[in-house]
């Protein structure tokens, strides 16, 4: 059992309710913390106790570092988990947690800190030997004439991205050199406004890569384990729509030579808990983008590949415990798909805030369903709008495509639209089927079918 003996959990929604679950089965008390448009959420009523800590503004509530401190002191806690987005990769929170006494379930904040700036990430991981995608080595400065030269001998056409950035935003491809400066310009001002860091770098910009992603695990005392790949390629502006595991097309070899790179890596960066490298992969090359240093959404497909609670396994982390397994004990058998289920139309994915009238879950041998959402929920217009995960588990890819169609046409969600209908496509889709798919083509199916 843990040492840890209660946890307040410093999210709303389905992650919120997956670490509550999570806690309860080790015998830990749990705190929920809430805005005022969140009182009647699942996790809410399920935690043995629950603090109000503001308005719906994120900035007010979720984000409000000292306001989550408080909770944590009034209700002697002795954790705080801060699931995935808001302040999960923050390093200032990760420290603050740490300074005034609590554990932070997540990364070291240096850990955080460096994977959180792209360049300072990548320069890391050159170094411990994983494979990054060609590029600047470091921000661009203001010598127009060196940033050509090194667009030219990376090729164009190159992509500029922001240090600071993620999801999508900060970053412009280049495919011409008289567009250069002025795109480094823009993306610079863009950094700028929505990270406050106006560093920008430059890399070789893949043109049909897939995205793979490697998940790891890493205690206190020098252990580290990957546990597979998942494909994450099925995306709309850079946000992913589907997820897998294991990724089509990745032979056993090459999954253990990029999973022991990615361990060994944690090793040297001193690395603890949950995390996942990104990389995109074309030709039968893995590149690294970057380090998410914290659970991700998709992480039930890899649960249900391995046999793994990942979010067990972090908290048994930072209430000091070892590894439950070594790599050994990894062993992937059969395939699983998620689906990511937004209140959002499906046709222009506008969100689709609104009280749930009607909800029936999908149910089944191989069916999982992570949502906080019940008859009679009101969906808030404040916060992201994904609102469950739909997953699936079989002995074949295609077993577990099967068993997604008809888990999607048994989920009934009425009084909102849902992206649901989408996800049907996307099953019934020939080239998804086929597997394999590069992360631009979802887009360009979508602008085929508007």
């Amino acid at each position: 059992m843990s040492s840890i003996k209660k946890v307040l959990i410093a999210n709303r929604g389905e992650i919120a309710l997956r670490i509550l679950r999570a806690c309860k089965e080790l015998g830990i008390q749990t705190v929920a913390v809430y805005s005022t448009a969140d009182k009647d959420l699942k996790h809410v009523r399920l935690a043995d106790e629950a603090v109000c800590i503001g308005p719906h503004p994120s900035a007010q509530s979720y984000l409000n570092i000292p306001a989550i401190l408080s909770a944590a002191e009034v209700t002697h806690a002795d954790a705080i988990h801060p699931g995935y987005g808001f302040l999960s990769e923050n390093a200032d929170f990760a420290e603050q947690v740490e300074e005034t006494g609590f554990i932070f379930i997540g990364p070291r904040p240096d850990n955080i800190r460096v994977m959180g700036d792209k360049v300072a990430a990548i320069e890391a991981m050159q170094k411990s030997g994983v494979p990054c995608v060609p590029g600047s080595d470091g921000a661009l400065g203001e010598d127009d004439a060196e940033n050509i030269r090194l667009a030219h001998k990376i090729g164009f056409p190159i992509i500029i991205k922001a240090s600071g950035g993620g999801g999508g935003r900060g970053m412009r491809v280049v495919e011409r050199e008289e567009d250069l400066a002025s795109s480094i310009e823009l993306t610079k001002t863009e950094a700028l406004s929505f990270f406050g860091n106006g560093e920008v770098y430059m890399e070789k910009f893949l043109t049909t890569p897939r995205h793979i992603e490697i998940q790891i695990l890493a205690d206190q005392h020098g252990n580290a384990v990957h546990l597979g790949e998942r494909d994450c390629s099925m995306q709309r502006r850079h946000q992913k729509v589907v997820e897998e595991a294991p990724a089509p097309g990745i032979s056993e070899k090459l999954r253990n030579k990029i999973g022991s790179v990615c361990a060994d890596a944690c090793k040297v960066i001193n690395y603890r808990g949950a995390g996942t490298f990104e990389f995109l992969f074309e030709n039968d090359e893995f590149y690294f983008i970057e380090m998410n240093t914290r659970i991700q959404v998709e992480h039930p497909v890899t649960e249900m590949i391995t046999g793994v609670d990942i979010v067990r396994e972090q908290i048994l982390i930072a209430g000091g415990d070892k590894l439950s397994i070594e790599q050994k004990d990894v062993q992937i058998k059969g395939h699983s798909i998620e689906c990511r289920i937004n209140a959002e139309d499906p046709n222009n994915f506008m969100p689709s805030p609104g009280t749930i009238t009607q909800y029936h879950t999908a149910g089944g041998l191989g069916v999982r369903v992570d949502s906080h959402i019940y008859n009679g929920y009101r969906v808030p217009p404040h916060y992201d709008s994904m609102i469950g995960k739909l997953i699936t588990f079989a002995d074949s890819r295609d077993e577990a495509i099967m068993k997604m169609r008809n888990a999607l046409d048994e989920m009934v969600i009425d009084g909102i639209k849902t992206n649901i209908p989408l996800q049907r496509k996307i099953m019934q889709d020939e080239v998804f089927c086929k597997g394999g798919m590069n992360i631009h083509y979802l887009e360009k199916k979508l602008g085929e079918s508007n």
